[in-house]
């Protein structure tokens, strides 16, 4: 049995697809982008800005699905260009206080929208 997980503070979906799905005590957040939850823009700019809205995004899914960072097992990300890997890497590490998850980074190429980064999230429920 799955459970689709939806909260206006994290962006709507803009394809046929859930923000989050709840299976087996994990959650999965799909994939994310710099998009404003209030608006549903793409937000462009340095990546680092680009990783905290990623981030920021994920961490509401993961809140309305009753888990957060501390819970995640396992994150893909996926960067337009590998050469921002360590201004990403920068943002993203100060989302885990403890044992970081499990990771996956390719070069993505183009991403929908000109985004820089997009990343999903697979963590256990509280």
């Amino acid at each position: 049995m799955k459970k689709a997980v939806k909260t206006s503070e994290g962006p709507a979906p803009q394809a046929p697809y859930s923000q989050a799905i709840i299976a087996n005590g994990l959650v999965f957040v799909s994939g994310q982008g710099p998009i404003d939850p209030s608006s549903g823009k793409i937000v462009l700019g340095d990546i680092k800005s680009q990783t905290k809205l990623v981030m920021d995004n994920i961490s509401a899914i993961l809140k309305a699905a009753g888990s957060s960072f501390d819970k995640a097992v396992k994150c893909s990300v996926f960067l337009r260009d590998i050469k921002d890997f360590e201004a990403m890497n920068e943002v993203y590490r100060t989302y885990f206080k403890a044992t970081p998850p499990a990771r996956t980074t390719v070069q993505a190429g183009d991403i929908f929208g000109g985004i820089g980064v997009e990343i999903d999230c697979i963590a256990v429920l509280d």
